[in-house]
């Protein structure tokens, strides 16, 4: 199995590979699925429907995602069968696809305590993304503010929390 020492090497490198690939296969063993190519690549494409943002992309990539152009979910699937550690992985992975190594997690905002006030209109528009939502009719920076304050207790009640007793 995977320890944390193997996973840390080459997470730097190839971030979102390493990442929700560790993190899926943690949930294959979680849920007993057989280690055949098969039944991970059914497993794979069901995990990429969920994906967002950058894991969206890389599942694009690797072709997890209906509207992907390229399929190289075997790629995947046949070594992970083998038990093969994901960093090696998404090293080989990188020989198919330089992309799939330059995609790298958007820096993650502190919401307890990050001043709104100084956030791009993209960052504020980029909380509420992450979070499923969109704002219908904002057009200034204070409307985006306003909305990301009425979603906070929904979607980041520790943050919302923190907010009200500074």
């Amino acid at each position: 199995s995977l320890d944390s020492k193997s996973l840390s090497v080459d997470a730097a490198v190839y971030p979102v590979c390493v990442s929700f690939l560790g993190r899926f296969y943690q949930s294959l063993q979680d849920n007993n699925v057989k280690f055949t190519s098969a039944d991970i690549e059914k497993a794979l494409v069901k995990t990429c429907k969920d994906a967002k943002g950058k894991e969206n992309r890389f599942c694009y990539y690797i072709g997890g995602t209906h509207d992907a152009a390229t399929k190289i979910l075997n790629e995947i699937s046949k070594p992970l069968s083998y038990h093969t550690p994901v960093d090696k992985i998404c090293e080989k992975l990188k020989k198919k696809d330089s992309q799939i190594c330059e995609l790298k997690y958007d820096k993650q905002l502190d919401l307890s305590t990050v001043d709104l006030k100084k956030l791009k209109v993209k960052e504020l528009k980029k909380i509420l993304e992450v979070w499923g939502e969109s704002c219908k009719g904002c057009a200034e920076k204070s409307d985006f503010i306003r909305k990301i304050n009425e979603l906070m207790p929904k979607y980041a009640p520790n943050a919302a929390k923190a907010r009200r007793e500074l």
